[in-house]
C-alpha cells in the first residue's frame, strides 16, 4: 500500500485523474479528513474538500505505475 497527497484544482483535472486512475487494476481511494471514496467516482470526489490536498491510497500490484501517472497532482506537506 502506497499513500501520497494530491491537488485537485479543477474540473478538468478531476476528470484527466478519475480517467488515468481507471487505467489501472489496484484499489484507489482518495480521503480528506474522515472521509473515504473511490478514486474512480467522479461524484465521490466531488464530495470531498478539494480546497485542501487529498490522500490518495493505492493498493495492488501496479501501485507504483500508478503513482508514476498522477506525479505531477503529488503535493509535499
Amino acid at each position: 500500500m502506497k499513500q501520497v497527497k494530491i491537488r485537485l484544482n479543477t474540473i478538468p483535472q478531476v476528470q484527466n485523474f478519475v480517467n488515468t486512475i481507471y487505467r489501472f487494476t489496484s484499489e484507489t481511494d482518495l480521503s480528506s479528513g474522515k472521509y473515504i471514496v473511490d478514486a474512480k467516482s467522479i461524484m465521490g470526489i466531488f464530495s470531498l474538500n478539494l480546497m485542501q490536498p487529498v490522500t490518495l491510497t493505492v493498493n495492488g500490484e501496479d501501485e507504483d505505475e500508478v503513482i508514476e501517472a498522477v506525479k505531477d497532482l503529488i503535493v509535499e506537506e
